[in-house]
């Protein structure tokens, strides 16, 4: 591990399943080194993979198996710029098909609880958009959305 700063996630005994799952979702995500438990530990035998070093878009993680004495919330998640309705729905697909959940305004959750917002590009300039009415038509719709429809925010800003 070479960032000075990396963000370590907690998991149940699958950090390496995460983290094949992000390599292949996610553009510029790899899985690097896996590392195993020296002895014994409370959740865990010697041998288990213990820590996975992996990237997520570019982002420096690692995964520590560290068992069920903490869980994810929506205080931390991963947001995800995208391009255009393709990886919008390819991204959220991935990550709601794969056993997780949706929520409100782009956000969803994985299966392991981890909370990722997939955002178009647009909204986000949308919602800065120097005439103040049309960013407040944009964020009323994308209230009402769980995945991002941009068309229809495009609509909104229009009025």
């Amino acid at each position: 591990m070479t960032a000075k700063n990396t963000v370590c996630l907690w998991y149940r005994g699958d950090a390496l399943d995460a983290a094949q799952f992000y390599a292949q979702t996610f553009p510029d995500s790899s899985v690097g080194a896996v590392h195993r438990a020296p002895g014994d530990y409370p959740d865990g035998k010697q041998g288990d993979v213990l820590v996975v070093e992996f990237n997520v878009a570019g982002v420096p993680c690692i995964g520590l198996n560290g068992g069920p004495h903490f869980q994810h919330n929506e205080s931390f998640s991963f947001q995800i710029a995208t391009d255009d309705q393709a990886e919008t729905d390819r991204l959220w697909n991935a990550i709601v098909g794969h056993r997780g959940q949706e929520s409100a305004c782009g956000w969803c959750k994985d299966r392991w609880g981890i909370s990722w917002q997939i955002t178009p590009r647009m909204l986000t300039a949308a919602l800065s958009d120097p005439d103040r009415a049309a960013a407040k038509r944009v964020f009323e719709a994308m209230m009402g959305m769980t995945k991002i429809d941009i068309a229809a925010l495009e609509a909104a800003r229009k009025g």
